[in-house]
């Protein structure tokens, strides 16, 4: 029955990515705002700290630098050395605001300048960006070699599912969306191939991990139910993020409100199979323990586990999401609104939809994946092997 189920899952996921497969993608001309000049690399040369307006000289074809008015604040004069694009190996100048929230940029530092483009003559450069590469690179590094060093084949087989998930996101799930395909369905679709794919990369094929998935698909798909119901009933349009505002701004054609469901199921997917692959393994690690259990006895065992475990991740679920909106939360309370027109607000009414319906999800899960694995591992250990999806 078990593997009759989980083919025909996997089989309904691969025809829906099939279907929604998204074709070349188009930009609109509603997009162009997005649009920048060229980005290139450059080496800053010097810094100079003087009044705004006396920072910018003719270095660059920018022209003599104007008076600065008395009493003018202080501004950042920074000479850089253009290292590619049109104009390589020419120097160019900025002038930043001698605040705090400027980049404190070094000398030999390369950075990111944007070049205006060539239709638009007379502008000067401007700066776009730290490069941030190499210290993310080998925090990455630094990441995956652990994963490695203590999870092995198994390990790596996990860093693969993650790459995997990546890959599923940038070509399948946001192309899709943009496509003018529903978000709903994408990312239902999306988060089901994810699970697949992940979870029997990173732990194999066998009934342990059949239990897991089954568990992960049963919890992600009560979040979409309850999303589908709470969304409307709290009247949430999913404009509340500077983001959707962009979007919105820029003419995409993207339903919003669907935007948001999509991101729910989605953030809500990686908790989910984490309770779900912890309760696998913990009932079959119990019934290993201990050969005389019945299903019934190793389900109680595996719910003493799974109440422990959803206790500490319900609330690293909310502390996530919370710590992800901590600069708003600030704001928020400096405002001094009182406490039921805060949570009344769109923006915080979607964190908490976002994170209750993700945790109903999450629990239901852990029963569910619990009974599943306790009587699949009974009947495996009195030499009653089920042939599952493999």
């Amino acid at each position: 029955m078990l593997t009759g189920l989980t083919v025909a899952i996997a089989t309904t996921i691969a025809t829906g990515m099939v279907l929604l497969w998204p074709g070349e993608l188009e930009r609109s001309n509603s997009a162009d705002v997005l649009r920048r000049g060229e980005i290139v690399r450059a080496r800053v040369s010097s810094i100079e700290i003087a009044p705004c307006g006396s920072t910018t000289g003719a270095a660059g074809g920018q022209g003599a630098a104007p008076s600065p008015a008395p009493g003018a604040p202080s501004c950042r004069g920074i000479a850089l050395f253009v290292r590619e694009g049109p104009d390589q190996g020419t120097r160019v100048r900025l002038e930043l605001p001698d605040i705090p929230s400027s980049p404190d940029l070094a000398v030999d530092e390369e950075v990111l300048l944007e070049r205006p483009p060539a239709e638009i003559p007379g502008v000067p450069y401007g700066f776009y960006d730290r490069i941030r590469s190499p210290s993310l690179l080998w925090l990455a590094l630094v990441f995956g070699g652990l994963v490695v060093l203590l999870g092995r084949l198994r390990g790596l087989a996990a860093l693969v599912g993650l790459a995997v998930s990546v890959v599923i996101l940038l070509a399948f799930v946001i192309p899709a969306i943009l496509e003018g395909s529903s978000p709903i369905l994408v990312a239902s679709v999306g988060a089901g191939a994810i699970g697949f794919v992940v979870l029997y990369l990173a732990h194999g094929f066998s009934g342990r991990t059949t239990v897991a998935v089954l568990g992960t698909l049963t919890g992600v798909g009560l979040t979409l139910v309850l999303s589908l119901i709470w969304t409307p009933l709290a009247r949430l349009s999913g404009l509340a993020s500077e983001s959707a505002f962009i979007v919105q701004a820029v003419g995409i054609e993207v339903d919003l409100a669907g935007l948001l469901l999509a991101g729910i199921v989605i953030g809500a997917l990686g908790a989910i199979d984490d309770v779900a692959v912890t309760q696998a393994s913990a009932v079959w690690e119990i019934r290993a323990a201990d050969p005389e259990l019945d299903a019934r006895r190793l389900f109680r065992s595996g719910m003493r586990v799974g109440r422990d475990h959803v206790g500490s991740i319900v609330n690293t679920l909310a502390l996530a999401y919370a710590g992800a909106s901590l600069p708003l939360l600030i704001l928020f309370q400096l405002s001094g609104q009182p406490l039921g027109q805060l949570v009344g607000s769109e923006i915080v009414a979607t964190e908490i939809v976002r994170t209750l319906v993700g945790s109903i999800g999450l629990v239901a899960a852990m029963p569910v994946t619990t009974w599943l694995a306790a009587t699949v591992a009974s009947r495996e250990e009195r030499g009653d092997p089920i042939t599952l999806a493999a």
